[in-house]
């Protein structure tokens, strides 16, 4: 039998984790000719700002003991909602270590949505690259909606590339 999956913020200890977590996914992608993350494309410096801005939280998953997984959620996303009003919650990198049991990444995303719906918003909120229409199925398969699409999201770089933006309405199952 398995142990179950637990849920908590991630701490400052936790980043070298969550690079690797990071890195690990952006490898399977790249081995699989998915053009979304690059190895090295965020560093602990990116994690430890999250952990430690008090605005962004960072979720770390594990099973056993183990890390298997982990998800940001940020209460605005201009760079691809633009100004808002505060009524979403942005889940981003949603991540899972290779191996971990199917359906992590599911489990994760429903804990993110808990907790957006906690904080009182009525709206889970996130983008996936465009080309990347299989990811963009899996949230659709989660309950998720296409709003839009942003043909000229920046990176970091200060490149452009297309998201396709996705929300869902939190029902009261969603709800504390």
């Amino acid at each position: 039998m398995r142990a179950s999956l637990t849920v908590r913020g991630a701490r400052e200890g936790d980043v070298a984790a969550l690079t690797g977590l990071y890195d690990g996914a952006a490898r399977w992608m790249r081995e699989r000719g998915i053009d979304q993350w690059k190895p090295g494309g965020k560093d602990e410096r990116h994690f430890r700002r999250l952990i430690t801005s008090g605005v962004e939280e960072v979720w770390l998953a594990q099973e056993g003991g183990e890390v298997v997984g982990a998800y940001e959620i940020w209460w605005d996303d201009e760079a691809a909602w633009g100004v808002t009003e505060p009524v979403a919650g942005y889940v981003h990198r949603l991540m899972t270590r290779r191996g971990a049991r199917p359906g992590t990444g599911r489990a994760m995303l429903a804990r993110a949505e808990r907790r957006i719906a906690e904080a009182g918003r009525e709206l889970a909120r996130l983008d996936c690259v465009s080309a990347n229409v299989r990811l963009r199925v899996y949230y659709e398969n989660a309950g998720y909606r296409v709003v839009g699409e942003l043909p000229t999201k920046v990176a970091a770089d200060g490149s452009t590339y297309g998201v396709t933006l996705l929300e869902k309405r939190l029902t009261g199952a969603d709800r504390p």
